[in-house]
């Protein structure tokens, strides 16, 4: 397998960690993940953005009270692409051995 074969919307950095996180966790506030991806707004809300026009993740934005709130959550899709990105940086690995 060649590694330009993974997925690329996964394969970035920030991308990759945000979705692990979201496996990992189900839900999570924005001010939960930028904390966890220790980056900017602006840079969670980009790369979040291209994870959800994907299917990889929903946005769900509300107010609670008068501040507003976002939370991201996996889709039964992004958990799928997950699991096969995983599955072939695997087998990469062991191929390269």
């Amino acid at each position: 397998m060649k590694p330009e074969l993974l997925n690329p919307v996964i394969h970035e950095r920030v991308r990759l960690a945000a979705i692990a996180a979201l496996a990992a966790r189900g839900k999570l506030s924005f001010s939960e993940l930028k904390e966890i991806l220790e980056v900017t707004d602006g840079n969670l809300s980009v790369h979040t953005s291209v994870l959800e026009q994907n299917g990889f993740i929903k946005i769900n934005k509300k107010f609670v009270g008068k501040k507003p709130r976002t939370t991201f959550v996996i889709t039964d899709k992004g958990r799928k692409a997950f699991r096969n990105y995983l599955a072939q940086l695997e087998r990469l690995l062991k191929e390269s051995r």
